[in-house]
């Protein structure tokens, strides 16, 4: 049974309690013992696994980011963080109080020690980091893992106070990525009913604004820009939206202008009052977090499992840890996991506000909560940040500044050389599709504005075009990710 209510209730200093007793005994239990990465890292680094007794412990261990992950040289290196125990290790490794309930348990049912092995290690679900810029990296679940998958599923839904007699429609795409399975699995153990479409890659928008009618779901759950893309259809087709009453949106950062956009949008279908709430999740956490309902479109911030991991904040340049309500870089511990294990892994996003604890002011859950204002760090490998007619810009400002435009209903921002001569100037054009009666004049120079003061990079251009060729730009029913910001600048 899942200890998530008894855990939202705990003070801070039953929180910290219970992650510094977890973190000891997972540590020495099965991450040293049984992970090839981290025995060699403890050996060379002469880490006393004993020595990790707490969460300011975590800092005598090295952090890492994903670049540890990729070898060109070793395609195979993602293997050396998954957990791979054997008879001899386990023996040596584990406290005899397991050993002896294992060995009744085996005597009892007449069962191997292997079956038991077999369900709580061997990897037997897969899914994929994004790729951007570097080949995707795998992480592997267990059985184990995918039950907590379940539970983190479960707590979402229960955030989103989804009862069990409601539908909810899953529109993330298809793919072997954490956002779609979060949400096909937490449906599952939730006892939720869930129609999964795989998105408007598998049945496009009509197909699944179809699915959306028959079935009449009271919550839907995508990726922004093709949630707002769907809603936006039924609008332009004239369908009553009234039966919504929770939009859940992922794997993209989910502003308060955002939610009031579509919020307009869905109460001129007749959706009123609807609650929008944002998640936070990446692949190597295997998991994601939630928002609960907040009023007028804001957030409470992403409540977290202290009882399956830890956060720390850090200093991105020095990599000092920071208190936990101060800005920093987001650094994940996991306490629960079996196959594919990080510890003091980077993420690469940047986070104001850091960690919350104390009662929610919307919910009262006393658990740790992580704030929603998070953007990725400019030294991250894995978004453009780069020179744009000779200012340093990092492009998730542009994403911010045109998503805030409420008269733009839809954009892609496209970064090319004069004449395609990698030695010419910069030339920076914005397609924008205008919400209907916008004035093309005024918001054009309200691009430009918005957009020098925001970046300091001025656009040469800012091209209206219709809708139908902005979705095959933007490839909103083909992609796994909307082609927002084209950086096609030749390389010299």
């Amino acid at each position: 049974m899942d200890p998530w209510r008894s855990i939202t209730s705990l003070t801070y200093s039953q929180i910290k309690d219970l992650q510094n007793q977890r973190l000891y005994s997972f540590i020495n239990t099965h991450v040293y013992p049984f992970s090839p990465y981290y025995a060699k890292l403890f050996n060379e680094k002469k880490i006393d696994p004993r020595q990790i007794r707490t969460k300011e412990d975590l800092k005598r261990i090295p952090l890492i980011s994903k670049s540890d992950l990729i070898d060109k040289d070793n395609p195979q290196k993602f293997k050396d963080f998954i957990l791979q125990p054997d008879k001899e290790k386990i023996s040596r490794y584990w406290p005899k109080t397991r050993l002896l309930a294992m060995a009744a348990k085996a005597f009892a049912k007449d069962q191997r020690l292997e079956e038991d092995l077999t369900k709580e290690y061997r990897p037997i679900f897969m899914t994929f980091t994004t790729g951007t810029t570097n080949a995707p990296v795998p992480f592997m679940y267990s059985r184990y893992d995918l039950d907590n998958l379940n539970v983190s599923g479960s707590r979402m839904v229960g955030l989103f106070d989804i009862k069990g007699d409601e539908r909810i429609m899953n529109l993330f795409p298809f793919a072997p990525h954490l956002a779609f399975w979060q949400t096909f699995f937490g449906a599952i153990e939730a006892g939720v009913f869930a129609l999964s479409t795989g998105g408007g890659k598998v049945m496009g928008t009509e197909g699944n604004l179809t699915a959306l009618l028959r079935i009449k779901p009271t919550a839907i759950l995508g990726v922004p820009s093709y949630i707002y893309h769907l809603v936006r259809f039924a609008q332009e087709k004239g369908h009553d939206l009234s039966f919504l009453k929770k939009i859940v949106l992922g794997a993209a950062k989910v502003t308060c202008a955002y939610k009031q956009k579509l919020s307009e949008m869905l109460s001129a279908q007749g959706a009123r009052d609807v609650l929008i709430f944002g998640t936070y999740g990446f692949t190597e956490a295997r998991t994601a977090w939630a928002e609960c309902p907040a009023k007028e479109h804001l957030s409470s911030g992403y409540h977290l499992y202290p009882d399956k991991e830890i956060f720390e904040i850090i200093d991105p340049d020095t990599g000092e840890v920071k208190n936990d309500g101060d800005d920093g870089e987001i650094v994940y511990t996991s306490l629960d996991s079996r196959a594919s294990v990080m510890l003091r892994y980077r993420t690469g996003d940047f986070v104001k506000g850091g960690i919350a604890h104390g009662p929610c002011p919307y919910c009262g859950r006393q658990t740790l909560r992580l704030s929603s204002n998070i953007t990725r760090l400019s030294d991250n490998k894995d978004i453009n940040l780069s020179k744009v007619k000779g200012t340093l810009v990092n492009f998730s400002h542009f994403t911010e500044v045109l998503n805030d435009i409420p008269k733009v209903d839809e954009w892609q921002l496209e970064i090319r050389k004069h004449k395609n001569d990698p030695y010419e100037v910069d030339e920076l054009v914005v397609y924008v599709t205008p919400q209907a009666g916008a004035n093309q004049s005024a918001l054009t120079q309200l691009i430009k504005d918005k957009l020098t003061g925001a970046t300091e990079v001025s656009p040469n251009e800012i091209k209206f075009i219709p809708l139908d060729e902005m979705v095959k730009r933007l490839e909103l029913e083909t992609a796994n990710k909307e082609k927002r910001i084209l950086d096609i600048r030749p390389t010299i």
